[in-house]
């Protein structure tokens, strides 16, 4: 094997523009974990709450995450929830003006605010062998992408 001495992918040449990323993604889980998060009444705490600042933190720390990804002073994070039966659904919309793109950043947000709510519900979504057999993160995916002049 090879090893690249240039493993930073260089952006300099690039003009600062507005970008910005939507992603989504699932958590499926029990009606027993929904009805414990819409009544408050999950041991760990408020589960939205709690994921969404895990979601935005994620955002802000990509690139110590994903090794080509560069550090990017974001500007806005906006993580939304919704219910789709008892899927959970996050939906993050980031953006900056900058040199690169953003969707990683949206992404990371998504996966790391669906792995925030699954930590905090895991106590009730375990079966009797201590296993999770119907809760599942998944559908995780950029939604749109674009630069401030419409180009994607």
């Amino acid at each position: 094997m090879k090893l690249r001495k240039d493993a930073i992918v260089s952006i300099g040449h690039k003009p600062i523009v507005e970008r910005i990323a939507v992603a989504t993604g699932r958590l499926t889980m029990s009606s027993e974990s929904k009805k414990a998060i819409q009544n408050g009444q999950v041991q760990k705490g408020d589960v939205l709450e709690a994921s969404t600042i895990a979601a935005i933190q994620a955002a802000k720390e990509t690139h110590r995450s994903i090794p080509h990804c560069h550090p990017i002073p974001l500007e806005s994070c906006t993580v939304e929830w919704d219910w789709d039966s008892d899927d959970l659904v996050c939906l993050v919309s980031v953006s900056a003006h900058w040199k690169t793109g953003v969707e990683m950043e949206a992404l990371c947000a998504v996966s790391t605010g669906l792995l925030c709510a699954l930590d905090m519900v895991k106590s009730i979504e375990k079966d009797d062998n201590g296993q999770y057999p119907n809760t599942e993160i998944h559908g995780i995916r950029v939604v749109s992408k674009k630069k401030a002049n419409g180009q994607v």
